[in-house]
């Protein structure tokens, strides 16, 4: 009776034991490391920061971000080779990219598609928008904030760019997607991808002679020190995605992954405000700095860039006609 007596109290605290071990690991929070190619202080830093206290506070801790600056994880490329492999990690994505998924995501990014961020973000919200979300999601990649404005993309080069002639023989550093690779070329550039971590010795060695990108950017990596002419060609508006993989947030709880979600729009709007707060603050800083700024006539780069609507046979017929008809 004596050994019963005991094996049972042995057995209740070992249950009791591995009650306690559950409801630690059930206690366990979500971390998910959010992985930019942008630098601390940078808009994108502040904005991620943002969003990580806003969902740390409305899941209680059960959801934690770890962000990854400077590219620390590797580049786009390399963060969506993780993401598509499970791992915890979400990473900021132009459609652009995710065209290599759904192409017709691409004319997104297409080049002065629109000037209205408002109605660009009303694509998103679409019908359309979303049989492309769900098909983005059947192949493993999971939408987590759509919202996300970037800014207006301009040019920042070591020679005055007036006209598209003023291209002609520029090497200009463009993400790795086919896009803007695509919209250089048409515009008379010789488009040059490579990492955003690349692009200032890049510039400093002569490897390259100027840089896309909105104008926060440009300045948060401090690319006017190379480079002292800002032509304000605003070719894209940038809206931008949040994305990570399927294979991880179907593992999450649906109601951290909805929270997620929620605390991402509202980030996403608070982007939406620091993009326009922004850009005229650090033109003038860039003024200061010893950069030109060039208000160059848009409508000729406008011209040849709208070329790059008939190159791509894999879209759905008439596709640019259809998104433009959603954008009135």
């Amino acid at each position: 009776m004596k050994f019963t007596t005991v094996l049972k109290t042995v057995l209740a605290a070992g249950c009791l034991a591995l009650g306690f071990a559950s409801a630690a690991m059930a206690q366990k929070p979500v971390s998910i490391k959010v992985a930019y190619e942008n630098h601390p202080g940078e808009p994108l830093d502040k904005v991620m920061r943002h969003w990580a206290d806003l969902v740390k506070e409305r899941s209680e801790g059960k959801v934690v971000f770890e962000l990854y600056p400077s590219s620390q994880l590797g580049s786009k490329n390399d963060v969506m080779d993780q993401a598509m492999m499970g791992m915890n990690v979400i990473t900021l994505s132009d459609v652009a990219f995710l065209a290599d998924y759904e192409p017709d995501l691409g004319v997104l990014f297409g080049p002065y598609l629109s000037d209205d961020s408002t109605k660009l973000f009303n694509i998103y919200e679409s019908d359309w928008f979303k049989q492309k979300e769900e098909a983005l999601k059947q192949k493993g990649v999971h939408l987590v904030m759509t919202n996300y404005l970037y800014g207006v993309r301009q040019l920042l080069a070591k020679k005055p760019v007036n006209t598209p002639d003023d291209l002609k023989g520029m090497k200009v550093r463009v993400p790795n997607n086919i896009m803007q690779i695509k919209t250089f070329e048409a515009m008379g550039a010789t488009p040059t991808p490579m990492p955003l971590g690349d692009v200032y010795p890049a510039l400093t060695q002569g490897m390259i002679d100027g840089v896309e990108n909105p104008i926060s950017v440009l300045y948060g990596q401090k690319l006017h020190e190379q480079a002292k002419y800002l032509s304000m060609i605003s070719y894209i508006t940038n809206t931008s995605v949040w994305v990570g993989g399927e294979a991880f947030f179907s593992t999450v709880d649906p109601a951290l992954v909805k929270i997620i979600h929620e605390t991402g729009y509202e980030a996403g709007l608070y982007s939406q405000k620091m993009a326009a707060e922004e850009d005229n603050k650090l033109i003038e800083q860039m003024k200061a700095a010893g950069v030109e700024v060039i208000y160059p006539d848009p409508a000729p780069f406008r011209e040849k860039a709208l070329a790059v609507y008939k190159q791509f046979p894999e879209w759905s017929p008439n596709l640019y006609e259809t998104i433009q008809s959603q954008l009135k």
